[in-house]
């Protein structure tokens, strides 16, 4: 049952991606707060398909933590799941993405619609000056900049591995910081297309505020991050199935 679900929820998924992109595509030509509406309403939709076909659900705590206006926003990447289900969390979410999803049709136009911001990680210094620069709209936008400080998915107990990025961010931006920790990964393992039921815990933690040094904020974020993720993995495994607990361990030992 749990291969057929995950197949079953796989097809939906990208058959709702794929509907919104063509369906919605009225949505690239109306003022952005409607188009940014519409992404909202498909991460939800998304959200609804997990819990109907797989049996996974979400549970937010903290979300009182979060301030109005803008924002940075550093959460910890374990799966696909967080850059859709956070989307909602936030009035106006500007995702920190790599350059190339925008190449792809329909999806990278969209994303250029948001006004999201890609990042050529072949770029080197000048990826990293157009990244601040918009950035620096975005925040004039009173937008909530969401990044993943390790750049790509980590399997839950792999060793962190936090980029210089963030840091430069908070520095440049002047804007208190939301660390986020989560436990995605157990539930939608990267590389696996299994989608095990429980619920995924996303837990919005104390500000950060504007002012600490380089090296103070990327000790504190990473400390705040890790050690809140350790204790979500191990309250999931703690309450689900021997087999995620199984899967967890394999994908961190490819880590």
């Amino acid at each position: 049952m749990l291969v057929l679900r995950s197949l079953l929820f796989n097809l939906l998924f990208y058959l709702n991606l794929i509907a919104f992109m063509v369906v919605g595509c009225v949505f690239y030509v109306t003022p952005r707060a409607w188009s940014m509406a519409a992404l909202k309403v498909w991460a939800r939709s998304s959200l609804l398909l997990l819990r109907w076909v797989v049996g996974l659900r979400v549970q937010f705590r903290g979300t009182e933590l979060i301030p109005k206006g803008p924002l940075l926003v550093a959460a910890k990447h374990q799966s696909l799941w967080e850059t859709f289900a956070l989307l909602p969390l936030f009035d106006d979410p500007a995702v920190i993405l790599k350059r190339e999803l925008t190449y792809i049709p329909l999806f990278g136009w969209f994303a250029l619609k948001f006004r999201m911001i890609p990042v050529d990680r072949t770029a080197g210094a000048t990826a990293l000056r157009r990244m601040m620069q918009a950035a620096a709209r975005a925040k004039a936008e009173g937008r909530q900049i969401i990044v993943f400080p390790e750049g790509t998915r980590r399997a839950p107990g792999a060793p962190p591995a936090y980029r210089p990025g963030t840091a430069a961010l908070y520095r440049q931006l002047e804007l208190p910081c939301v660390p986020i920790a989560l436990n995605s990964g157990i539930f939608w393992p990267r590389r696996k297309f299994l989608r095990y039921p429980g619920t995924v815990i996303v837990e919005i933690l104390p500000l950060i505020e504007p002012g600490l040094s380089r090296r103070a904020f990327d000790q504190q974020l990473e400390d705040r991050i890790e050690t809140a993720t350790a204790r979500l993995v191990a309250e999931a495994e703690a309450s689900n199935p021997t087999g995620t607990k199984r899967e967890h361990s394999l994908d961190s030992g490819q880590a």
